[in-house]
């Protein structure tokens, strides 16, 4: 009898053990949302995110390299990264595409993977500058977009959708210089999950691990 009782607690406890570490797995594969510029995370179940009005990218349509129309539904259903960048730039442009290379080639073949990286020197930087750019860098087609298009779309799109300037929150007119080292990170309903900065190896493996965990959701 007592045999019979140990060997009941001893199966409980493995049960619980299980459900446990279960449990903890599934709070550790969660990342936060994030609704607006201050980038205050925000912690929901999937029952609560699916109830909860969260902050989405609005439709866009821009131009990519190839001279193709990029749109929301370009990327509908796909998680996708995003920067701001210009060819000619002097500075952390190259830095930036050089660390975003990093992410190209872990989702090389994964086509639920994107990335879109917006010109904010749209005047000048013309399909065939883009293009160029592209072929120089070894940035593939159809994984990774290189977006030109109208100043202020592009200029909203970065302010007010992805919140992605590093003074976070703070009114600018449109005409005043849109450049920052930040990545998002867009989830596979447009919700934004996650900033890094640019210019670090270390954020570029944290958004690289947190794209296999969005996967997992």
């Amino acid at each position: 009898m007592k045999k019979n009782n140990l060997f009941l607690i001893g199966l409980i406890f493995l049960v619980s053990c299980s459900s446990s570490n279960s449990e903890d797995s599934a709070v550790h594969l969660k990342l936060p949302f994030y609704v607006e510029s201050t980038f205050t995370p925000n912690w929901f179940s999937q029952e609560e995110a699916k109830r909860t009005k969260i902050h989405t990218i609005p439709a866009f349509d821009l131009i990519n390299q190839n001279g193709e129309h990029v749109t929301d539904e370009t990327v509908a259903g796909k998680i996708y990264v995003v920067d701001f960048f210009f060819t000619s730039c002097p500075g952390i442009c190259k830095k930036m595409t050089n660390n975003m290379m990093d992410v190209q080639a872990e989702f090389k073949d994964d086509s639920g993977v994107m990335i879109l990286s917006h010109s904010v020197t749209p005047e000048n930087d013309s399909v065939p500058i883009l293009k160029n750019y592209a072929d120089g860098n070894g940035i593939i087609s159809g994984k990774w977009h290189l977006l030109t298009g109208q100043r202020k779309t592009i200029y909203d799109l970065g302010r007010k959708s992805y919140f992605i300037e590093e003074d976070l929150g703070e009114e600018r007119a449109v005409d005043e210089f849109l450049h920052t080292e930040n990545f998002v990170l867009i989830d596979q309903h447009k919700r934004i999950r996650g900033i890094y900065n640019g210019l670090k190896k270390s954020d570029i493996a944290q958004m690289i691990e947190d794209i296999r965990t969005l996967k997992q959701e």
